[in-house]
């Protein structure tokens, strides 16, 4: 696997780089049927396999190839592999543990592959391939039980253990980032950054991590309870490649979070929020260049380093981001002084008083 880790430091000094947008959006307007998700080797799986999205890497490989084709045509630097839900407890929803590790293994395969094929068309332009980690549909810190607070689905353990066999498999499928997404629930974020530095130290390769969290309501709070700043304080240990928002709302309504982070974190930021919010149908009708317009403005405020679009961004959002973003400078990483930085749900901050 080759590690492209200096060139893409070299870069997001240089210019702002471009993400890709929402794979299931692009997955829902191929409008495929349960003969689709199943293909051939699944056809008699004794459950429902449509919504399957990760599955279709195996199934319809032809499917994903295109998407992400379509996204680096737009524009986008960084494609995201099809491996949102690649673990084996989301999996299992599907009786599909055992398929993890190959999931993940032929879904970086298969972004690997597009992503060479357009950067051996215009080596001027490299583009990198990031492993999609999801949050799970599990969480170590809220019980699903409201009868019984402190009952939990799965422990610490369970989840360091599927995160692991998520990471080794994206990590020999040839990835060049670990990004740990849509984060709710901060202890299942750092079960997969303890994951994903345990497979490191095996593997003896060190990719950078990107670690992006979605707020749940307008005060910016996660589902475990914590503001954007203490998230940060959390995991600034893993020292990310970057550390971000996504998903949650669109950018108009992500941006207060968005400064606060970028105030706070000695880290480059990356934002991929959705197209706005959904209508009463669920889906989304902000306009690329809308997008586009609203994060122009957040890179001339020197709030970005890497962006993109989460739920409802098509090919047409990325292609407008890009353009709204060419030619802004990249937010320049701060340095603050040295000092104890805490987190609960809330951040506090200790400082020397004699200074």
């Amino acid at each position: 696997m080759a590690n492209n880790t200096e060139l893409l430091n070299k870069l997001a000094a240089e210019r702002i780089l471009v993400m890709d947008g929402a794979m299931g959006t692009m997955i829902q307007k191929k409008k495929l049927t349960e003969a689709d998700f199943r293909g051939e080797r699944f056809a008699d799986w004794p459950s429902d396999l449509k919504g399957n999205n990760d599955l279709l890497v195996l199934t319809k490989p032809e499917v994903i190839a295109d998407i992400h084709a379509a996204f680096l045509e737009a524009g986008a630097d960084i494609i995201e592999t099809n491996t949102f839900n690649g673990t084996t407890i989301s999996l299992a929803d599907y009786d599909m543990q055992a398929l993890a590790h190959e999931i993940n293994v032929e879904g970086a395969r298969l972004a690997r592959r597009v992503a060479d094929e357009f950067t051996a068309k215009n080596p001027d332009k490299p583009r990198f391939v990031a492993g999609s980690i999801g949050p799970t549909n599990k969480t170590l810190s809220v019980s699903p039980d409201v009868n019984n607070p402190g009952f939990r689905e799965v422990n610490f353990d369970d989840v360091v253990t599927a995160y692991k066999e998520q990471v080794d498999g994206l990590m020999e499928g040839g990835v060049d980032i670990i990004l740990i997404e849509t984060v709710f629930d901060t202890l299942n974020a750092k079960a997969a950054i303890f994951a994903t530095e345990e497979v490191f130290e095996e593997r003896g390769v060190k990719l950078p991590i990107m670690l992006s969290c979605t707020v749940t309501d307008m005060s910016g709070r996660n589902l475990s309870g914590q503001t954007v700043e203490a998230f940060w304080y959390s995991v600034r240990h893993a020292k990310p490649f970057t550390i971000g928002l996504n998903c949650a709302f669109g950018a108009e309504h992500l941006r207060p979070h968005a400064v606060t982070l970028s105030a706070i974190a000695d880290a480059r930021i990356a934002i991929y929020p959705n197209a706005g919010l959904p209508n009463e149908m669920g889906e989304y009708d902000e306009t690329p260049e809308v997008t586009g317009g609203h994060l122009k403005a957040w890179a001339e405020e020197g709030l970005l380093n890497i962006v993109g679009g989460c739920c409802g961004t098509t090919p047409e959002h990325i292609g407008a981001i890009a353009k709204a973003v060419a030619g802004i400078k990249p937010r320049k990483v701060p340095k603050h002084k040295p000092a104890m930085r805490l987190s609960g749900i809330d951040p506090i901050t200790i400082i020397n008083a004699a200074e």
